[in-house]
């Protein structure tokens, strides 16, 4: 009844409070209570009302399979009594030493990347940073999906090509947009715009390679947040979206929004056919990430993801190590071409939500 770590390990996680305990997550039954790690990379839900959370019955990985869904928070051990948070995301002072942080980051991610098993395995390839580490490390063919002229396309066929990697571009269509939305949304139990569209690149590349045969899909989720990744962590304290008046901490603010994102892709992929593999986010990569100091992350010249470039240039060309990548919905144009659809719908820009609208109106 335990998704992720095996139940022993997790039990001895919850009795010591100690949130980086080896694991690449969980979430599920056990003892009596509902449990989820600290950053929420596996989902469990129950019943709203359930006089008992974790009763069988009421409470699922699968939300659709409950009347009314409530996602077990990350870090919290919920049973009949309360919900409560046991589990928090460690604030670690950073490491002193450049040259030791970037040491530890290239040796968590290799030793995580490394103990992924290739059966069944297929890549999420976008031909920047994160996935083209998966790529150099591991012998899983690549799929990558976006319309044909999309900059993602163009960035991963020529990745492939540096690292000599099979890959199959899944060439999308508005018919692709129209077949996947509801799905997605229902899965997910989400129907705002930002949410399907970063989902829809994800679960088309994930359909094509479940009808090729393979269950599992390794992902590059986590990395972005932790290593430094977004505009908003660069430009803190003077970009509006994060409260936080260091590098550091905005980049703590957007790690503990991933559960909510994980959520997304998690059902997401299953839906898709596909078990999500994450191996940065690995507790052993999440440790080494949260002691980096600030220039690790962004660096003067506005440099992001500093430490994990780095490290991976042990493994990658410096043409993919030093590679920008627009975020999923941008670089595949999906984002474009569902807002197209949206508006020959008749859901014009003017209107509140006009995407969100559109999608809405696909269920």
């Amino acid at each position: 009844m335990m998704d992720g770590a095996d139940p022993a390990v997790v039990r001895r996680a919850l009795s010591d409070r100690d949130p980086l305990s080896g694991t690449d997550g969980f979430a599920g039954e056990l003892d009596g209570a509902l449990v989820r790690d600290v950053l929420g990379r596996y989902p469990a839900f129950y019943e709203r009302e359930a006089g008992d959370p974790a009763a069988s019955g009421d409470w699922s990985f699968d939300p659709t399979e409950l009347t009314d869904p409530e996602s077990v928070p990350a870090g919290h051990r919920v049973d009949a009594s309360r919900s409560e948070q046991v589990l928090s995301l460690p604030d670690p002072s950073p490491c002193p030493d450049d040259a030791a942080a970037v040491a530890a980051v290239r040796d968590a991610v290799s030793e995580s990347v490394d103990a992924v098993s290739t059966d069944g395995l297929a890549i999420a390839f976008s031909g920047g940073l994160d996935s083209a580490i998966l790529a150099a490390r591991l012998d899983a063919p690549l799929y990558v999906a976006g319309f044909p002229d999309s900059h993602d396309v163009e960035a991963a066929r020529s990745a492939a090509e540096l690292l000599d990697a099979d890959l199959t571009v899944v060439e999308l269509t508005h018919d692709d947009l129209v077949d996947a939305v509801p799905r997605i949304a229902r899965a997910t139990g989400r129907t705002n715009a930002m949410d399907v569209q970063i989902a829809l690149g994800l679960f088309l590349a994930a359909d094509r390679a479940a009808g090729d045969g393979f269950d599992r899909l390794a992902v590059g989720q986590g990395a972005d947040e932790l290593f430094g990744g977004y505009a908003k962590v660069a430009k803190a304290p003077d970009d509006p979206r994060v409260d936080a008046d260091t590098v550091r901490g905005a980049r703590r603010e957007v790690v503990l929004g991933l559960p909510d994102q994980l959520e997304r892709d998690v059902l997401t992929l299953r839906a898709a056919g596909v078990e999500p593999v994450a191996p940065l986010l690995h507790d052993s990569v999440v440790e080494a990430a949260l002691e980096l100091p600030g220039d690790l992350l962004v660096a003067s010249d506005g440099t992001r993801k500093v430490a994990l470039r780095r490290a991976a240039r042990e493994w990658l060309p410096d043409e993919i190590a030093e590679r920008d990548k627009k975020a999923v919905q941008y670089g595949s144009l999906v984002s474009r071409e569902l807002d197209r659809l949206a508006r020959q719908a008749g859901f014009k820009r003017r209107m509140d939500d006009h995407v969100g609208k559109y999608v809405a109106s696909l269920l």
